[in-house]
């Protein structure tokens, strides 16, 4: 059975202010002006983030007035760790494999 992890989400949230904010996310619901708080990023590197995590379906949005919203999409999370489970299930039975040197 061959496992396979979804690398452009991995490559999405390996950016360490991109985890920064999943992390965040994952605690509340937050708009921008909090995200730069809680961050000390600049608005205009904090957007380009959030577009990043957006355009990955890790973040969607919630108007509210003038402000913009982002909560975290947990399904997205917890179907990366199921992946990432399934990968360490695979390695377990797989321990005692070893292929032969030619």
């Amino acid at each position: 059975m061959m496992t396979s992890v979804d690398t452009e989400l991995i490559r999405v949230l390996a950016d360490p202010l991109r985890l920064q904010i999943v992390t965040l996310l994952a605690r509340e619901t937050l708009c921008t002006t909090h995200l730069v708080e809680e961050t000390g990023a600049r608005q205009t590197n904090l957007s380009n983030h959030l577009r990043v995590l957006r355009e990955a379906g890790v973040v969607e949005t919630e108007p509210c007035g003038r402000f913009t919203y982002y909560k975290l999409r947990p399904d997205v999370i917890a179907q990366l760790a199921d992946q990432f489970a399934a990968l360490a299930a695979t390695a377990r039975t797989a321990a005692e494999n070893k292929r032969a040197c030619p």
